[in-house]
């Protein structure tokens, strides 16, 4: 019983489907060569690569192999979906704990810097801090904004606190070896862990600039103040806000 044109179409587009790249373009040039059609020439090319075992179990072992990398890229989804999940679960502070931004500023960098934070506590008290650092790079701004953010926290004592800001360098540098610290902000990380000793226990977490926009406006406000250029860059005298 002979194929009709349409199985003949389904079977074609089913071949064509399956075959790499190459195999294709030599069917093309077999076509042309033996002035047969695509469809035989694409036969042809196949049965040769398939071998003693047949055309059949090179489809069939094509469509196993396809089966089983999609499985793989799904489950590679999946887990990079459950990371993203665990991270932003582990972002997430509970209901009773204390939460805190901070960012720092430099204009230019180096240039004027202006420090921000704000700490709020788990009954809706706010604490904010806006003000001029001197003269330094983002860098040291941003740890000057943590220092004054966690000395502004310490005498409140907070049982559990999660601290957030933008500044991978300063965040990677609080959190990593001392062996592997910066040298440039040594004396910044020491003044931080001085404070984070006398604490129970404090979370430090990286966000996204977009997601540290109070800080960063406290810090841009701050940047803006007529402060004196010669002047080395040090702790400043922190200015707090309570709501």
């Amino acid at each position: 019983m002979q194929k009709s044109d349409s199985e003949f179409s389904a079977e074609f587009e089913r071949l064509l489907d399956l075959a790499f790249h190459a195999e294709k373009v030599a069917s093309r040039r077999l076509a042309r060569q033996l002035g047969c059609s695509l469809e035989q020439a694409l036969r042809q090319t196949l049965a040769l690569v398939a071998g003693p075992a047949g055309l059949a179990q090179l489809c069939a072992q094509r469509l196993a192999q396809r089966a089983e990398l999609a499985a793989t890229l799904a489950a590679r989804r999946q887990l990079k979906v459950e990371a993203r999940a665990a991270q932003s679960l582990q972002q997430q502070a509970p209901a009773h704990a204390w939460r805190a931004w901070f960012d720092g500023s430099a204009h230019p960098n180096p240039g004027r810097c202006g420090i921000g934070a704000v700490l709020i506590a788990p009954d809706g008290r706010q604490f904010e801090i806006s003000q001029a650092a001197g003269y330094g790079n983002s860098s040291e701004a941003e740890y000057l904004a943590l220092i004054a953010l966690l000395e502004m926290a310490l005498p409140l004592q907070p049982p559990l606190l999660f601290v957030y800001g933008d500044s991978q360098v300063v965040i990677h540098d609080v959190q990593g070896s001392e062996r592997l610290a910066a040298l440039s902000l040594q004396r910044y990380r020491s003044q931080v862990w001085t404070v984070l000793r006398q604490m129970p226990e404090v979370h430090l977490r990286w966000v996204p600039r977009h997601k540290n926009a109070v800080a960063d406006a406290l810090s841009q406000s701050a940047s803006g103040l007529i402060v004196s250029e010669s002047a080395d860059i040090h702790t400043p005298d922190t200015i707090v806000h309570q709501y």
